[in-house]
């Protein structure tokens, strides 16, 4: 089979991908592009080239602020494979091949350098209901918000910590959506282990930002701090939301409950190929190892933005520009005079967008009751395992992950572990006292996404 070969193939159209294509492409590099939205943005930008005035006054400037990246990327010539799954990678020789499906077909393409730039998916948030009609991350609720303009109807709670908590109420709040409740899981004691952190904080824009967004929504909508437990409730939909606060149970009347505790990076794609992760104690999440300029353990694969680690939008466009600064040291012929100059401005806008960063890690770190479940939460949603199942095997002997998943399936599912990964981790990291780096992760294989034989028989032909 002879596979279309470019210099780069980068995988996400958010703003680290598409920095990324911009200067490889400034820089003469042939480029593909694979995402799976519909148009250019990822998640942060999400629609941004939608000319949509009302959506743009909803989601706020710093939305807005991402259309001039993403026409900079679709005008930059790179080709652009929009509502395309990348499925696998391998590396044959000195060169990758990448599986990409779309529109019902799978293809090859072939590489000589790879950058992920897949970003960040939600931690996950096993709490007591939360499979019911009704119960969704705060994550999807505004990726609805951004490509449609969707809004629940009826009573919505927001609950969890995070940034992302406060912006999406007060873009909520915006729409005119009837929130009854914003309940802040985040412990009281972070306040404290915060605060050596805070001097560098305090002199970022996030800083300015944060206090009007908390303003805003305090303004509009009753805030709860310190809950220490969550029930979503309902038979068939959910009806209502339990909380605890300082030992006392409340309940707060939702016809949707919107759930958020912090981003961690999605690892899926670099692990199946064999990129070496680490156990980050400070972030919570495995994170790969990369060098200066973003390339992993295996050579010529470049990992840029929050899929590399958890820095925002501004930090992911500069690690983006730098993966591609790395490739071009390798490549003399196409190495610019002036690289050394511009890598030297993009890591000091870098250490800008970095600021404070510390600060809110220690903020925002969502409690152990949070992460791991009580023995009736359901824990992996695609095959319907409990906690208390994962319990039971670690006590019978289970080493880690991967014989949890033989022995309960957990991890099994279309999602490969994107919603109980991390829980089933720090869960038999607890009962065996063993730290997550020692218990590790579930082997990732390819495909990484769901694809049907059929999709890959017609590349064959």
């Amino acid at each position: 089979m002879t596979l279309e070969l470019v210099d780069i193939v980068i995988i996400g159209a958010g703003p680290a991908g598409m920095s990324a294509a911009v200067e490889a492409h400034k820089a003469g590099l042939s480029v593909t592009l694979v995402d799976e939205g519909a148009e250019a943005g990822g998640q942060v930008y999400r629609s941004v080239l939608n000319e949509r005035p009302d959506l743009a006054t909803i989601l706020g400037p710093d939305y807005v602020a991402g259309r001039q990246l993403a026409k900079d990327f679709c005008a930059c010539g790179a080709t652009y494979l929009r509502r395309t799954t990348a499925f696998m990678i391998e590396r044959a020789g000195n060169q990758f091949t990448i599986g990409i499906s779309a529109s019902g077909q799978a293809r090859f393409i072939g590489a000589r350098f790879v950058i992920i730039a897949t970003g960040a998916l939600e931690r996950p948030f096993p709490i007591k209901g939360w499979t019911l009609p009704g119960v969704m991350t705060a994550g999807a609720a505004q990726t609805m918000l951004k490509a449609s303009g969707t809004v629940p109807c009826g009573r919505t709670c927001l609950a969890g910590c995070g940034p992302l908590l406060y912006l999406l109420a007060a873009q909520y709040i915006r729409a005119g959506v009837e929130l009854s409740a914003v309940l802040d899981t985040t412990p009281w004691s972070n306040t404290i282990k915060a605060l050596p952190f805070a001097p560098a904080f305090l002199v970022t824009p996030y800083f300015r930002k944060g206090i009007k967004l908390m303003r805003e929504v305090q303004s509009k909508v009753r805030v709860v701090r310190g809950v220490s437990a969550l029930e979503a409730v309902g038979e068939n939909d959910l009806t209502s939301v339990k909380y605890t606060l300082r030992g006392k149970s409340h309940t707060v009347e939702a016809k949707t409950l919107l759930l958020h505790q912090g981003v961690v990076p999605q690892v899926n794609l670099a692990m199946s190929i064999g990129v070496k992760h680490d156990w980050n104690g400070e972030r919570l999440a495995f994170e790969p190892s990369l060098d200066a300029c973003g390339q992993t353990s295996v050579a010529k694969l470049f990992i840029a933005g929050d899929s590399g680690g958890i820095g925002g939008a501004e930090a992911a466009s500069c690690w983006g520009k730098l993966a591609v600064m790395g490739i071009l040291k390798t490549l003399d012929a196409h190495q610019p005079t002036d690289i050394l100059g511009r890598e030297t401005a993009v890591r000091k806008q870098l250490r800008k967008a970095g600021r404070g960063r510390r600060f809110l890690d220690k903020l925002y770190r969502p409690a152990p009751r949070f992460r791991i479940p009580a023995d009736d939460v359901i824990v992996c949603r695609c095959e319907e395992v409990r906690a208390g199942e994962i319990r039971a095997i670690t006590v019978r002997g289970a080493k880690g992950p991967n014989q949890a998943k033989a022995f309960s399936r957990a991890g099994m599912g279309p999602c490969q572990g994107r919603m109980c990964g991390l829980t089933v981790c720090e869960m038999m990291s607890d009962i065996t006292s063993q730290p997550p780096s020692q218990v590790g992760y579930m082997n990732i294989r390819a495909p990484v996404k769901p694809v049907t034989l059929g999709e890959i028989a017609v590349s064959q032909d």
